[in-house]
């Protein structure tokens, strides 16, 4: 469903005076995005100030710096290795400057933080594959054809362009298959992994890892399998929850331990509908030693049941890894629930980060494999040197410009149908980001340390405030 920004028709520091005294303060800033007045992250030039109150008669957001939840790893997106395929084709001159807007924190570029990868292909490569493909019948143990050449085509290459832009960037990777020898029914879509594969798996992610890093990409964290109870995909792989821990048990645990590696090993990347899988392994203390949290989609289950997650495990850290935007798109709709839903539901819910799906796509929503996603839109549609902004883009520049990582969520009252949430930056900054999900107009005041400044959002609008 479309995200709504918040649109803040702002009161002049004349029309507010009947409500609040007192000097003036720094000024809050505000960038706006509001669908029905086609206004599109934009910062607003309408001076905002903090004032001392005399009784505030509009719905109230209350902030408190002193109540701080979990720090943020960042915001982003997923660079599917076709989304990779369609930037490198781009001339030089136009790629570096969209990789710049999407990347970079000055002027009007949105900043992303965090990137998904896929470990081998995903649905939304050009074709299936992985990084030990055989013929039939052949098997290689000692994993002596390993090769990275698939993605020193496109995804290396713009990896290295973003990591100009962004060093500190963190990468997660996700694989969709192992190789098909090692799976039972030995092929890209479905089966299981082999049970005498289980230690040949574990060096092949400490293989991809290495390989990786001497590229110049360091893989901060990885999960197990993209989707493990969805074998339907091209490619995919069931893997139930004990299967999952007892390959972290037994040999993906031990074999990053013994290669001191310090990836982050990341379970389930599945929908909020089955916590009892993330619980399951969790619960295995001889797997849970090596695990960092677990990830989640929403394309089933609601997004309050991951802090029943965090509840049973709060030394355990959650993360949401994907929610796709189906084509065409609609930014009204869009904006406001993945905003509400995701940029502030999931976060509210312990997650360090959030990812929305697919950077990039054509405009016949290309590259994807053959049974893969063919309606998934992309951040951005790239034809040839042109580009369209998508929904997506906007719900994630809301907070990926503002909320760097280290940035740590902070409380905040939630009037009704003004969800929010906001953070405190490491230069000691506030973030807030407000959606009006009402059917009409709504005005509010933010009060923070007994000062308070108002506003008025258009319905279906979002709006980032920092000061």
């Amino acid at each position: 469903m479309p995200m709504i920004i918040l649109l803040f028709a702002l009161h002049t520091e004349a029309a507010s005076k009947n409500r609040f005294s007192g000097k003036k303060s720094e000024a809050v800033q505000l960038w706006l995005t509001s669908p029905s007045s086609n206004v599109l992250f934009q910062k607003q030039q309408n001076k905002i100030y903090f004032q001392k109150t005399r009784g505030l008669s509009s719905p109230v957001i209350d902030i408190d710096s002193g109540q701080e939840f979990q720090s943020m790893d960042g915001f982003g997106n997923c660079l599917t290795d076709g989304s990779a395929m369609l930037l490198n084709k781009m001339s030089p001159g136009s790629r570096k400057k969209i990789l710049n807007e999407l990347f970079a924190t000055d002027a009007k570029n949105i900043g992303i933080s965090y990137l998904r990868i896929s470990l081998g292909a995903s649905d939304l490569s050009e074709k299936p594959f992985t990084y030990n493909d055989l013929p039939a019948g052949e098997t290689d143990f000692d994993l002596k054809k390993f090769s990275l050449d698939e993605n020193r085509k496109d995804l290396i290459p713009v990896l290295h362009e973003i990591l100009k832009i962004n060093p500190a960037i963190k990468i997660l990777s996700s694989p969709w298959s192992a190789p098909t020898w090692m799976k039972t029914n030995n092929e890209f879509k479905g089966g299981s992994l082999k049970k005498e594969c289980y230690d040949v798996y574990a060096r092949y992610f400490v293989r991809y890892i290495w390989e990786m890093r001497s590229e110049g990409i360091d893989i901060d964290a990885i999960t197990i399998q993209n989707e493990p109870l969805h074998p339907g995909n091209v490619p995919s792989l069931y893997m139930p929850a004990e299967e999952q821990a007892l390959f972290i048990r037994q040999n993906l645990g031990p074999a990053l331990a013994s290669a001191e590696l310090k990836t982050k090993i990341i379970v389930y990347d599945h929908n909020a509908d089955k916590i009892i899988y993330p619980l399951t392994i969790l619960r295995d203390p001889e797997a849970a030693r090596f695990v960092d949290g677990s990830a989640f989609h929403l394309y089933g289950g609601k997004i309050e049941a991951l802090s029943d997650v965090h509840a049973e495990f709060p030394g355990k850290n959650l993360y949401f890894t994907e929610q796709w935007i189906g084509a065409p798109g609609n930014l009204a709709t869009d904006l406001v629930w993945h905003t509400r839903t995701l940029i502030i539901g999931a976060t509210r819910n312990w997650c360090r980060n959030v990812l929305e799906w697919n950077m990039a796509s054509d405009p016949e929503n290309y590259p994807h494999t053959i049974g893969g996603c063919d309606r998934c839109l992309g951040t951005i549609t790239i034809n040839g040197d042109s580009i369209k902004r998508n929904p997506a883009y906007y719900i994630l520049a809301h907070a990926a410009k503002f909320v760097r990582p280290g940035s740590v969520r902070i409380a905040s009252g939630i009037p009704d149908n003004l969800p929010n949430v906001a953070f405190k930056t490491v230069e000691g900054r506030i973030v807030l980001i407000v959606v009006n999900d009402a059917k009409e107009s709504k005005e509010f005041s933010v009060r923070f340390n007994g000062k308070a400044f108002q506003a008025k959002l258009e319905q279906g609008a979002v709006g980032t405030f920092t000061w």
